[in-house]
């Protein structure tokens, strides 16, 4: 098989190694930090309603537009990240995350959560794309493993501080609870960047295992590629569920009868979605570096695979199934199990395919997939009102996400090994032409 661009394959000395797991961790450290501002939501809304008034379709328009934000600037991002580095974008970002949460407490109209929305996407945006970039760059070697993990700060950060939330929630309002949090982990996301750098030329070692290209690819040329746009399509197919599941599993909990349910374990007793909210926290973190490792030893396609199948049909039982609390605790951790791979696979698919020198820019794109699958968030409830019930939205994103599995297997493996051989034919004619320019000067 042939691997990534060879010039990055010096041997990686004890010291670049160390340097390189010191860099994962401080990104993993960064992006538990901005989790919450997606993943605490589902708290929130309920607590919105309650002393507003306003209808659930309304506020949760402010979770669409914090992942628009979050997801549609990431192309202009990945621009600043390649000219100012880690650091700047990662103590930008920490600031705004910190000013979202502030203004959410203040806010007493729909427009005011809508600004925090938009400034909260912009925030997270900036440390994601930039903590997940430098992943890409570190580990050639690893990149499913490496973006799994720093992806998998961001899915599992939140578990910790679910409860403590619903706590402060319940004993002091949702106001006091957005300006205690957004200082904490604004401050805590701050400090960390100022530990971030790149890289540099030879610190690092390509895969000797994966089908990986030889050459790296401008935005341009990746966007005139159908590899790019069948990556593109997938992604939107499998972040759709997930992404209604974020939003609206709190939502989802109350009108399937199950969100006040007391779960008794003899050592602890807990209500359904608050443990089912932290259960699905930790499934969604592991995920990312699970499948990631997996992606990294049998290939992205194989892997895509069993997760896209198990997440489809998973959704399918909760549909079926979920009035039953104990079915929709175990059933909702393996949705979230299923789907929180994509950030891994995706990323690492690009880093494959397209080289990373300019890697923040082609994976801000392609991550703007996930910013159309929060289209259908709203959506979602509308369909639901319309029906009556949950199960015509969940096995209409649960198709998508077979959809996406057939796909990997019988359009993207194909798709990937002759645009790799490609890769490698242009590259050497690429070589050629300019040294046979450098002779003849």
């Amino acid at each position: 098989m042939t691997t990534a661009t060879q010039q990055l394959s010096g041997g990686a000395s004890g010291t670049s190694n160390a340097t390189r797991w010191i860099q994962l961790v401080v990104g993993v450290i960064c992006m538990i930090a901005t989790a919450n501002i997606q993943y605490a939501w589902t708290l929130f809304v309920p607590e919105i309603q309650g002393t507003f008034g306003w209808a659930r379709a309304e506020i949760q328009i402010a979770f669409t537009i914090f992942v628009l934000v979050q997801t549609w600037l990431a192309p202009i991002e990945g621009y600043f990240i390649d000219k100012l580095g880690p650091r700047l974008m990662v103590a930008f970002g920490a600031v705004f995350i910190g000013f979202a949460w502030y203004i959410n407490s203040q806010a007493t109209t729909l427009m005011g959560f809508y600004v925090g929305a938009a400034l909260g996407g912009v925030g997270v945006g900036s440390i994601y794309a930039t903590c997940i970039n430098n992943a890409l760059k570190w580990f050639p070697d690893r990149r499913g493993l490496a973006v799994g993990l720093t992806a998998g700060g961001y899915g599992a950060g939140s578990a910790a501080t679910i409860l403590p939330i619903a706590a402060m929630i319940e004993s002091s309002g949702f106001q006091e609870t957005f300006l205690f949090f957004g200082i904490l982990q604004g401050s805590l996301a701050f400090i960390a960047a100022w530990f971030l750098r790149s890289p540099a030329k030879g610190e690092v070692k390509a895969s000797a295992k994966l089908v990986q290209a030889t050459r790296d690819y401008t935005l341009k040329e990746a966007l005139n590629t159908k590899l790019f746009w069948l990556m593109f399509f997938m992604f939107i197919c499998v972040v759709t569920g997930g992404m209604m599941a974020v939003a609206q599993l709190g939502v989802i909990a109350q009108d399937l009868g199950v969100k006040e349910f007391e779960v008794d374990l003899h050592f602890f007793v807990m209500a359904a979605l608050p443990l089912a909210l932290m259960l699905d926290r930790i499934m969604n973190g592991i995920s990312r570096p699970l499948f990631g490792w997996i992606s990294d030893n049998i290939g992205r396609e194989k892997t895509m695979v069993i997760a896209f199948t198990l997440e489809g049909f998973g959704i399918i039982a909760l549909g079926y199934f979920g009035h039953n609390p104990w079915a929709f605790l175990i059933l909702s951790g393996v949705v979230f199990l299923a789907w929180g791979e994509v950030y891994s696979l995706f990323s690492a698919l690009a880093g494959d395919a397209f080289g990373t020198k300019h890697i923040g820019k082609i994976y801000g794109v392609l991550y703007t997939a996930k910013g159309i699958g929060a289209l259908f968030v709203p959506v979602g409830n509308l369909m639901m009102e319309a029906t009556g019930t949950w199960s015509t939205v969940l096995y209409t994103v649960a198709c998508m996400d077979l959809t996406a599995a057939i796909l990997a297997i019988v359009a993207l493996r194909p798709l990937l090994k002759k645009h790799v051989e490609f890769s490698a034919d242009l590259l050497k004619k690429e070589n050629a032409a300019s040294g046979g320019a450098t002779a003849h000067a």
